[in-house]
């Protein structure tokens, strides 16, 4: 039988106080890795989701950092090595600024802006902190959360997808330039997903769009799987994709 292991592995999940964070790190921690969550505006969640892993035998421990500014992010690594938790292994970049959507001609020039530091910036900061101690051990995982919009572009995802799409030009070469390291750099797109927000909500309606090659919206744990492949030896030979969790409704082409 063929698992997925990641005891003595430790994974960073940035944005794990938010929904698919918590599935994320959740997902992480039943395959045995310990957690660092990150959360910058809900610490009080954060601390809840590590009680609930430490009571299911997860070692973990919560951060705190504004992922669009370097320094900030280098204090959370250097408190990280100054408490004695084990520097990550996997870092799972999903924090992103949550704003409102409009046209471009009405799109706040500042939702650019916080676009640009949370899908950019984040995983460029995320680097320089934390992959030194990657290529000092030779295995590393990176794992940022894209979109489908970035591939859909439709009214009113401008900033959204430029953001995202900017990403995507960071990731794909970081991952040639640290790949003679033995580290693999990936993204998971999330599509339509359902979420525990759904759930309580009772708004886990499925679409009536059949553009969606599967008919019906995916679950923030199919993301996290997905998440849980890439950060495993499964997807050792893999890295520099783009992997779409949306039930085929963009795909990729050659």
């Amino acid at each position: 039988m063929i698992s997925i292991d990641l005891t003595g592995k430790t994974a960073l999940v940035t944005g794990a106080s938010g929904e698919l964070g918590r599935v994320m790190a959740r997902t992480l921690a039943q395959a045995g890795a310990n957690l660092l969550l990150h959360s910058y505006r809900n610490p009080d969640r954060a601390a809840s989701l590590a009680e609930e892993l430490r009571g299911r035998g997860t070692r973990c421990m919560t951060v705190s950092a504004d992922v669009g500014d370097l320094q900030s992010v280098l204090r959370m690594r250097d408190g990280i090595r100054a408490s004695g938790f084990p520097m990550p292994d996997i870092l799972v970049d999903n924090a992103v600024v949550q704003y409102d959507w409009k046209s471009v001609l009405e799109q706040p020039v500042e939702d650019y802006e916080s676009q640009f530091r949370s899908c950019v910036l984040q995983n460029v900061h995320m680097a320089k902190a934390f992959l030194p101690d990657m290529i000092e051990k030779g295995w590393g995982r990176v794992i940022g959360t894209n979109t489908e919009c970035a591939m859909q572009c439709f009214a009113t995802q401008s900033a959204y997808a430029a953001g995202k799409r900017g990403m995507d030009g960071v990731m794909r070469v970081l991952a040639r330039e640290v790949g003679p390291y033995g580290i693999t750099v990936n993204q998971v797109a999330p599509g339509y997903t359902i979420s525990d927000r759904d759930r309580a909500n009772h708004t886990e309606v499925q679409p009536t769009d059949v553009r969606i090659p599967l008919r019906r919206r995916g679950t923030d744990q199919e993301v996290a799987n997905a998440v849980l492949f890439l950060a495993s030896d499964l997807a050792s030979y893999i890295t520099g994709a783009y992997l779409p969790v949306c039930g085929g409704n963009v795909m990729p082409t050659i």
